[in-house]
């Protein structure tokens, strides 16, 4: 039997060339992968099947208020351990991460602006900053609002994202509840609009509180609304839950949410309610 050797390489071998992380998305509701920076273009909403994905309070900030119209309020408030507290971890050095993390000093940033010429008072949670969660600051920072917008006749809007009260402040967290729910009806006594936002998720204590007090409540397609999670309430009750029984379309059957608001035309939607509602 002959054998043969090829004396020279004159083929040279293709490299193969790996997809950059993060270029392709799958969609969890359609298992469409979509292509990342098309999906940006499209402000993080599936085009199949319309599934919006939890987008960065930066991205809020520019869909809703007019190019170059909008000042941060209230920027340099910050939390306080107050209770020095430790699990896992400090809760300082959970609040030291978070702030490098996201650039924010707390969970929730405060702008004034404009949305079409029309003044408005905005603030926009942030579920990054340890889960969107509401303490002191949180609670500070949305009374401060109610209170600028009562003074100045602004309409207030609050984009909601978040899991609930933070537990590493004790009972101080719970206390915002009743502080943010007191402004709110201080306001509404007053004349003032209030709209929130809902998007994915709002659970826990913002729901409980300001979450669900708005004269008109919007939220995103799909999103998660409740307060305890479904496991916690099917033990408590001892029943199966309905599907999709915490989310935005079940809570507008209901009569929880009024609207139901795609990401493209919240802007306008806002607009055209406080053309309509505020004095």
């Amino acid at each position: 039997m002959a054998w043969f050797k090829r004396e020279k390489q004159k083929i040279s071998p293709v490299e193969k060339k790996g997809v950059p992380d993060g270029l392709w998305v799958k969609c969890p509701t359609c298992s469409e992968f979509l292509y990342k920076p098309e999906l940006d273009k499209s402000l993080s909403v599936c085009r199949h099947c319309s599934h919006h994905f939890r987008i960065d309070p930066k991205t809020y900030h520019d869909l809703l208020l007019d190019k170059g119209s909008s000042k941060e309020m209230f920027a340099n408030i910050r939390s306080k351990d107050f209770l020095n507290f430790k699990a896992e971890k400090k809760y300082k050095h959970q609040l030291d991460t978070a702030t490098k993390r996201t650039g924010q000093n707390d969970a929730i940033n405060i702008y004034i602006g404009t949305i079409n010429s029309t003044d408005v008072i905005l603030g926009i949670m942030n579920f990054v900053f340890i889960g969107g969660s509401m303490g002191s600051v949180v609670g500070e920072k949305v009374s401060r609002m109610i209170d600028y917008a009562h003074e100045n006749k602004l309409p207030v809007l609050l984009v909601c994202a978040s899991g609930g009260a933070r537990m590493q402040e004790g009972a101080i967290s719970l206390m915002q509840l009743a502080k943010t729910s007191a402004k709110l009806a201080q306001f509404s006594e007053g004349g003032g609009l209030y709209i929130p936002i809902l998007t994915d998720p709002t659970t826990g204590g913002v729901t409980a509180s300001y979450g669900m007090l708005g004269d008109l409540i919007l939220a995103e397609p799909g999103a998660l609304i409740g307060f305890a999670g479904p496991r916690v309430i099917k033990q408590t009750i001892g029943q199966d839950l309905p599907e999709g029984f915490q989310r935005t379309e079940f809570l507008k059957e209901k009569g929880f949410v009024d609207h139901i608001v795609t990401r493209e035309k919240m802007k306008s939607t806002l607009y055209n309610i406080i053309s309509i509602l505020h004095e």
